[in-house]
């Protein structure tokens, strides 16, 4: 049995992730930051369909507590995987932000930074050793960082996402010699919790938004899911060093 780390999968593309991977038999370690009830869900999810998850508690803005959940993970797998590696990392956990460029607050930019970009990079760091070799790594990153999906007051949450692109193929390069993938897969607009969950409190938005997407609907979770647990799985074994967008053709 595959084993897999999927952070952030309380909700949305997370837990769509994680039921995706359990559906092909991957036991899931997955993390949550505040929703524990979402969290516990996506275990009974996955355990209704005869699969097993764990849920741990993760603050990925907080690099200090990295080593004491690595020794949770180790802890986790022995324990109920009988094993000492595991084979899949997705990188899926973050938070929105949005400010003008000229209102942006050092605060705020280094919340976001810890979050998006600091946070999965020592995270990974800290997960390595117990990364199996020939194991896969997926971080999702946004179409906001291409340039036909700029939108104002993105600059820092973009630009964070885009250097998150960048890292995932300077770890495809050097992870290669362990025969670990490493892709990201950016997507569009998705119906999730994001931003505050701003599509439940503002579901007028959605039709209008919906026209600038290729195939005329906005995204929803499993539309990434599925590409993640595709990318992480033996389908994706040909595929290393990529930014896939997933986003139907949002401003094709």
């Amino acid at each position: 049995m595959n084993v897999a780390v999927v952070t952030g999968a309380s909700s949305g593309i997370g837990q769509s992730a994680a039921l995706h991977l359990a559906q092909r038999g991957a036991g899931v370690i997955l993390t949550y930051s505040s929703n524990k009830n979402g969290a516990m869900d996506t275990v009974a999810r996955i355990e209704e369909r005869g699969g097993t998850a764990v849920a741990l508690r993760l603050d990925l803005g907080d690099t200090a507590g990295f080593p004491a959940f690595r020794a949770e993970v180790a802890d986790v797998l022995r324990g109920t995987f009988a094993r000492d590696s595991f084979d899949q990392l997705v990188n899926n956990a973050g938070f929105a932000g949005s400010a003008m460029f000229e209102d942006a607050l050092e605060e705020e930019f280094d919340r976001l930074t810890r979050g998006l970009f600091k946070g999965p990079f020592f995270l990974t760091q800290t997960l390595l050793p117990l990364l199996g070799d020939g194991g896969a790594v997926v971080n999702v990153t946004s179409n906001s960082a291409l340039p036909h999906v700029t939108a104002p007051g993105y600059s820092v949450y973009a630009s964070l996402k885009g250097a998150l692109v960048v890292l995932s193929r300077y770890m495809a390069k050097e992870f290669s010699a362990r025969g670990i993938r490493v892709n990201s897969v950016a997507p569009g607009a998705t119906v999730t919790r994001f931003g505050g969950d701003a599509f439940a409190k503002n579901p007028e938005i959605i039709p209008e938004l919906a026209k600038t997407f290729a195939l005329g609907r906005v995204g929803e979770p499993d539309d990434i899911g599925t590409v993640i647990a595709m990318l992480v799985s033996e389908e994706g074994r040909w595929i290393t060093g990529q930014d896939i967008e997933v986003s139907g053709g949002q401003n094709l």
